[in-house]
């Protein structure tokens, strides 16, 4: 690509499909964000999808699994575009994307039996034959004609009010869901004429087509969601998929595929088919762009396709149409804009922490659901100031970053000798590498904007007048919490420190992880992998790795077994005492009280961070503000209240207050100097 041409980009090249044109060839595909009100796309919903079209997206699609029918039940937060109740919501959300000229899809599904009949209506749940899925743990009644009828009806009206809704089209969802439970011969064990051959286990999803057409004319986009395979242990053939794909373009009633690989149906499956870190860029491509050599349709792919490399070669040579950046748009909806402006190092990278898929935000962009109080890009300030950071950690560097852009000469004092702090050693751990890019953006962006910043600086209170600061944050972090309540843990060591030793593993080394966080399950994992001992791994959880992302913890899980790992779930740490020349744990079970007891050679823990509060402290009693953050104003990205007087304003965010995590860090300092 020639930089000095940005519009010579094959990511922004327009694509036509049908009437339709798309202004690029970057998308992001439909997924349950979790944004809605009792099942609508509200304002919070479109906010988030409008930035996208700001930000120069050729087509958004949202509402992963919009649910068509009653008996298809909200079990993760999805839409509802059951009643003509969702028309009015539609309309205004498509007049925003519009207006930005983007193109906005939604996809429609009924879940089949990978719905719950606990969910929103208490309906049993309804598949093609009586099953059992692994992932949902329902158990589905076989559909008869009259459900089938019902079902397909239920599509025609649910597309019909994306058509009254000013939307550009809709796509259905296969993959697991009902459709696709008809097309696999593992579930579908029909003896009628919606089972057996694979016309026949075609015949409903291509009737529900027939009816969306019926309902919304020729005009209207439609497409399907679905896999080219499913790997190892699949209930269909990749032969068979490929006939099913045949099947649905020599209909004529669709007119895009959205192509996908694996199993959606079990913990393992769904892990890989919505891949983090641990997968690799674009691991379906490969397998993607085999299958569509054999289709004519244009082709949407995603999945984990974050970079602009590999989002140009997927383009340029043919695999796909429309590439999906999907979270990647989760890091920075405003990835075309920045690329036809020729900032492509200005992209915020998405790492691959699945913190989206867990709880609804990008792990280092807070803006992401909050866009009615934190914007993607902040405005100058009318009256710059003075700021001193300190400590270069993800908050420290995001205070930094904003206060820098909105205009105020930042300083930046780092008592190490590189910015980064905890997550430098969370990216030391295996498969974690990508969590780098949280600070080497940020620094980066810091070097843009012409931050000072000062490595090898441990600041003091003199440090801090002799920049002069109209306002100070501090950001200094914590130190590992050493269980100091419970006796003899001197005689351990902080996961912390065991990560940063150079030395192997010997003997049994007993992992205490008190927190159940990915920084407990990963250290252990790397431990493991340190040298040739037997590693037993404790937790007061019933499971390890309990606060994980249910996307991240099974790949985590595989390879903790893999290492040989030894799980001792439901047990909390008592004591700790030397015997001969061993430790010796007293355990107590969470549930019985029981004590138990365990010898090792070592023992390594984990339990969270202390604040490193103490230059806070010492500063707070000469501020304007006596170091007090308002949290009203804090929780709505507000200026903090002015105060008279000569001297400096005080903050205190992330560990430095409290430990929590990269998010929560990042998030403080957001709502602190978005509008500083």
């Amino acid at each position: 690509m020639d930089a000095s041409n940005p519009q010579a980009d094959p990511l922004l090249q327009p694509f036509r499909i049908g009437h339709l044109e798309l202004r690029n060839r970057i998308m992001s595909t439909s997924h349950a964000i979790g944004y809605g009100e009792h099942g609508m796309p509200a304002q919070r919903y479109q906010l988030y999808h409008e930035e996208k079209a700001k930000g120069g997206i050729g087509l958004t699609m949202f509402g992963g699994s919009t649910n068509v029918s009653r008996d298809s039940a909200n079990t993760f937060d999805q839409l509802n575009a059951r009643s003509d109740d969702v028309i009015p919501y539609f309309r205004e959300f498509s007049d925003r994307v519009h207006r930005h000229g983007s193109a906005i899809m939604c996809q429609l599904t009924h879940l089949g039996g990978r719905s719950v009949w606990r969910g929103d209506n208490w309906l049993p749940t309804v598949s093609p034959s009586r099953f059992r899925e692994p992932l949902h743990r329902g158990v589905s009644k076989e559909m008869e004609r009259t459900d089938i009828t019902r079902v397909i009806e239920d599509f025609g009206q649910a597309a019909r009010r994306c058509y009254e809704g000013g939307l550009d089209g809709c796509e259905l969802h296969v993959t697991g869901h009902l459709i696709g439970q008809f097309w696999s011969p593992g579930i579908n064990r029909r003896t009628d004429d919606f089972g057996g051959s694979i016309e026949n286990r075609a015949r409903f999803g291509l009737m529900v087509l027939e009816e969306i057409r019926r309902q919304v004319g020729a005009r209207f986009l439609v497409g399907i969601r679905m896999v080219v395979g499913e790997g190892d242990n699949g209930l269909m053939s990749d032969d068979e998929y490929l006939e099913m794909a045949r099947l649905h373009e020599k209909s004529g009633l669709i007119d895009f595929f959205n192509f996908g690989y694996g199993r959606i149906d079990t913990e393992i499956g769904l892990a890989q088919y919505m891949p983090g870190m641990a997968l690799g860029l674009a691991p379906q491509l490969r397998p993607v762009a085999a299958f569509r050599r054999h289709v004519g349709l244009p082709v949407f792919h995603a999945a984990r396709i974050n970079d602009m490399a590999t989002a140009r070669h997927a383009v340029s040579e043919g695999h796909v149409d429309l590439v999906g950046m999907t979270r990647a748009h989760i890091a920075d909806p405003h990835i075309a804009r920045k690329l036809g402006i020729g900032a492509e190092p200005q992209i915020r990278p998405c790492v691959g922490a699945t913190y989206c898929s867990w709880h609804g935000s990008c792990i280092h962009n807070p803006a992401i659901g909050r866009e009615a109080t934190i914007p993607n890009r902040p405005e100058r300030s009318a009256h710059p100031r003075r700021v001193t950071v300190v400590g270069a950690g993800p908050g420290g560097l995001e205070a930094a970053r904003l206060c820098a852009e909105r205009g105020h000469a930042v300083t930046l004092l780092e008592a190490a000798p590189k910015a980064g702090g905890q997550v430098l050693l969370a990216a030391a751990m295996d498969k974690r590498r990508d969590l780098a890019g949280i600070v080497d953006w940020r620094v980066s962006e810091l070097e843009r904007l012409g931050v000072q910043i000062r490595y090898n600086c441990l600041a003091d209170e003199d440090t801090i007048a002799a920049t002069a600061p109209d306002t100070v944050i501090i950001a200094t972090g914590g130190v590992p919490d050493r269980l100091e309540d419970i006796p003899g843990t001197d005689l351990g060591t902080p996961l912390w420190e065991a990560l940063e030793s150079p030395s192997q593993l010997e003997g049994e080394t007993v992992f205490y992880d008190g927190t159940g966080t990915v920084a407990g399950i990963s250290g252990a994992h790397t431990l493991a992998s340190k040298g040739n001992g037997r590693l037993i791994y404790v937790t007061p959880d019933s499971t390890a790795g309990a606060e994980m992302s249910p996307i991240e913890r099974p790949l985590s899980m595989r390879a903790l077994y893999r290492a040989k790992v030894e799980l001792r779930p439901d047990l909390c740490l008592r004591a700790v005492e030397r015997k001969d020349n061993r430790l010796q744990l007293t355990l107590e079970n969470s549930f019985t009280g029981e004590p138990q007891m365990i010898e090792c050679d070592q023992l390594i823990y984990e339990h969270g961070t202390l604040p490193v509060d103490d230059l806070y402290h010492a500063l707070a009693p000469g501020a304007r503000n006596g170091g007090v953050i308002d949290q009203q104003a804090l929780l709505e990205a507000q200026p903090q209240p002015k105060r008279g007087g000569d001297g400096y304003d005080l903050y205190r965010i992330g560990d430095a207050v409290s430990s929590r995590d990269i998010h929560a860090a990042i998030l403080e300092a957001a709502r602190l100097c978005s509008r500083m």
